[in-house]
């Protein structure tokens, strides 16, 4: 144990931050779950307890190897991995599920382990390490928008597109991190107003496109229609606000210290209790004070990941921790929003906390690449040393030397 503790590395608010949250979503998500047992009646709640544990005890040996990667190699490795991400985002949009006569082609089968994948949330950390990389690249450099539609916005707009027909607000949060990170990299700002424009046509002629031909696409786009609708009326209806309703039941009876853990009603209601809407039983079971210690963790996460950055002297490092950081923080708000209806219900779960699946891989991944980015290049070093007294030159910094 002492020589695990040896080789953790970086910014230790973070890691305790991240362990804080992912211990603390034990609760929760083992409350939670009755739903799906008593129910739905499927599995049992230690079944899913044990499952929520293996994906986070995964996602921290996650988090463990990556953060032992020096933050520079992401730069090559971002190249290598975006056509794989391409692929395996064409493969899962021509192969993905259907639900209820909806497209829901989000998720690939992993072969033998029986685990399904979300590629679009692997597709999001390598899009903004990709993007980091192009304007550290460009950082010194006069550039026009012709110069940078290949190399940079037509990978983004690639990738947007393939996800767009299964999961819009997956698309949308990538799109706005990725128009953040731009303006925050020092790109145009009158570029951006462009790709704003390109974008909300592209999304206009989609749906134009997908109600002039609804077997193509299914009805998805017919349930944004829906959501957004029902979140702008102000008249309840009860088959349509059924979710949102039951989760503003959950956060109203929770008062301000919660009616205790375990002890949650409307777990037994919300379909989707240990995932999209775990913030509104959080609050029925631990109260306006648990809601609000969850919300505070996220924000000195975001506290922390803007020290981790500004840390940095490398652009490339500061761009990589503010692209792959912020989305985590942004999912997270928008999960807290949803539940108290200032946003339109999206289908985001919890980062940490959420009976997420694969998902929350995805999060240790970029929870990792934050982390390696606070390791002190003299700590580094002195790992290094003490782990192998022979120097091998590895291709990966080769690699990213020549980027």
């Amino acid at each position: 144990m002492k020589t695990l503790f040896q080789n953790i590395k970086g910014d230790k608010t973070i890691w305790a931050v991240v362990a804080l949250l992912a211990l603390f979503s034990f609760l929760p998500v083992y409350s939670a779950s009755s739903n799906l047992v008593y129910v739905v009646g499927s599995g049992t709640t230690m079944g899913y307890l044990v499952k929520h544990a293996m994906l986070l005890i995964l996602g921290f040996g996650i988090i463990f190897g990556i953060h032992r990667i020096p933050s520079h190699y992401f730069k090559g490795l971002s190249l290598i991995a975006m056509p794989i991400v391409l692929v395996l985002l064409i493969f899962t949009i021509a192969q993905g599920t259907t639900i209820d006569g909806a497209n829901a082609s989000r998720w690939i089968q992993l072969p033998l382990v029986g685990i399904t994948f979300q590629t679009s949330n692997l597709a999001s950390v390598v899009l903004m390490i990709y993007v980091a990389r192009y304007l550290s690249k460009i950082k010194d450099q006069e550039i026009t928008f012709k110069e940078s539609i290949l190399p940079l916005w037509v990978p983004v707009f690639l990738v947007i597109i393939l996800i767009l027909p299964a999961n819009f607000s997956t698309a949308g949060i990538i799109f706005s991190m990725v128009l953040l990170l731009c303006f925050l990299g020092g790109y145009p700002a009158k570029y951006l107003l462009s790709i704003v424009g390109t974008g909300l046509l592209c999304l206009t002629l989609f749906i134009l496109t997908a109600k002039a031909f609804p077997d193509a696409f299914s009805n998805r786009v017919s349930t944004w229609e829906h959501r957004i609708t029902n979140f702008n009326n102000d008249e309840v209806d009860s088959d349509a606000s059924y979710q949102i309703e039951r989760a503003k039941i959950a956060i109203a009876t929770g008062g301000i210290v919660g009616k205790g853990a375990g002890k949650s009603v409307q777990k037994n209601f919300l379909p989707q209790s240990s995932s999209d809407f775990i913030y509104a039983i959080i609050v029925e079971e631990y109260g306006l004070v648990g809601g609000i210690v969850v919300m505070f963790f996220y924000l000195l996460l975001l506290f922390r990941i803007a020290v981790v950055a500004n840390a940095n002297s490398s652009i490339f490092t500061k761009l990589l921790v503010l692209g792959v950081g912020l989305p985590i923080v942004f999912q997270a708000l928008i999960n807290m929003a949803v539940a108290v209806e200032l946003f339109p219900v999206t289908g985001q779960t919890l980062p940490l906390i959420s009976s997420g699946g694969t998902s929350s891989w995805m999060t240790c991944l970029a929870i990792g690449i934050i982390l390696s980015a606070s390791v002190k290049d003299k700590d580094r070093k002195k790992s290094d040393s003490e782990s192998s007294d022979i120097q091998i030159t590895n291709p990966l910094e080769v690699l990213s030397g020549q980027l």
